[in-house]
């Protein structure tokens, strides 16, 4: 704890280490975006303030208005700490750094079938607030510190369990899991999603997983021109759901969409094929469609692209009747849009389709320069 108050109403106000932590947190992101967005603080004060019940703080009858909360205190802290780390000498920055790299060095590899392995993300998220992409509306709400007791470590059954780095506490599971390749995980305490401890990059697994990407994409070459000839043919069927089948098909191999999943209430209205809304589309004569929507990771997909007449008919007769909220693809989901996919190979996808093209154009640009006198 470093003992700086919060001023609420004029007032400084010396918290309890645990409150004093997440009022922290705050202070640390003041004057970024996120500590203007209205969803980001409801968030924060909502949880700043369980927390202060949780923990029996002598000022949670007292605090009651975000507006009244001043931080500024803490955060000339914060700011007088990062100066004198600035301030200090190159000589020091680098004790600190090796100290360091000595300290993570055994939590950085792993032994993999006798070979040594480098482990990627090795360190557990620390808490704070959650920031999420985009206007997500969880955001601001306080990551809990995992400990131990949450973590499922996963090791060969005539191996020792890493040491505990927590004196009094215990890893919550052991297991053996042969058909997986994550060394271990935990769940996020605020969207309750899986975090997992991955190999590195450079991996034989994670480059046995780069060789089965693009050997499925190798082999939607053999067939892809049947699959675009299929949903040609179904531009023109009698049965609308079949109609919206092809012409998803088309947008996501054209156009590198992907496929897209329905959202819960309480995760970022990210946008794919199936889920596309009337209010993401536009159609300008003769045949131009303009999609406008957040994609992965919040962030908004802008274009206008002239399409296949057929589609463009399609989609017209797809938005007749309807209104903002409305889906444009109704009657696809994304289990019968794979299921159709399937259909042509196993594995196919829209990620597969996406390889697939961006191999394409990568090799038709190398193609481009062959002969040509340039580094590539």
């Amino acid at each position: 704890p470093h003992g700086k108050p919060l001023r609420y109403d004029g007032e400084n106000l010396h918290l309890e280490p645990e409150i004093e932590e997440i009022a922290t947190f705050y202070a640390a992101k003041l004057g970024t975006e996120h500590a203007k967005k209205k969803t980001f603080n409801q968030n924060f004060f909502a949880d700043f303030k369980r927390a202060m019940r949780k923990h029996n703080s002598k000022y949670s009858g007292i605090i009651k208005d975000f507006k009244k909360c001043d931080f500024s205190v803490i955060r000339a802290h914060l700011d007088a700490v990062k100066a004198q780390q600035k301030d200090m000498r190159p000589c020091e920055r680098k004790a600190i750094r090796e100290a360091e790299a000595a300290r993570v060095a055994k939590y950085q590899v792993a032994i993999v079938d006798g070979r040594e392995e480098k482990v990627g993300n090795y360190r557990v998220e620390p808490p704070g607030l959650f920031l999420g992409r985009g206007e997500h509306p969880l955001a601001g709400k306080v990551k809990r510190r995992i400990l131990p007791e949450d973590v499922t470590i996963n090791i060969g059954e005539q191996e020792t369990p890493p040491e505990c780095p927590l004196p009094g506490h215990r890893w919550k599971k052991i297991v053996h899991e042969h058909s997986v390749t994550w060394l271990a995980f935990w769940r996020d305490s605020i969207t309750s999603g899986f975090k997992y401890v991955w190999l590195g990059a450079g991996s034989a697994f994670k480059g046995m997983s780069d060789h089965s990407k693009f050997e499925k994409a190798r082999k939607l070459h053999g067939v892809i021109g049947h699959v675009r000839a299929e949903y040609r043919r179904a531009w023109k069927s009698k049965d609308l759901s079949e109609q919206q089948r092809a012409v998803a098909t088309y947008l996501i191999d054209v156009l590198a969409l992907r496929v897209g999943n329905e959202k819960s209430e309480d995760e970022a209205d990210t946008v794919g094929c199936c889920s596309l809304r009337f209010e993401h589309v536009k159609l300008e004569r003769p045949s131009t469609l303009r999609l406008d929507f957040l994609g992965k990771d919040s962030i908004r997909y802008v274009n206008s692209v002239s399409v296949d007449p057929a589609v463009f008919a399609c989609l017209q007769r797809f938005l007749n009747g309807k209104k903002n909220g409305d889906d444009v693809f109704d009657l696809v989901t994304v289990t019968s849009l794979n299921d159709y996919l399937r259909g042509f190979m196993d594995g196919l996808s829209g990620k597969v389709f996406r390889t697939y093209n961006a191999s394409v154009t990568l090799d038709r640009l190398l193609q481009d320069t062959a002969g040509r006198d340039r580094v590539v």
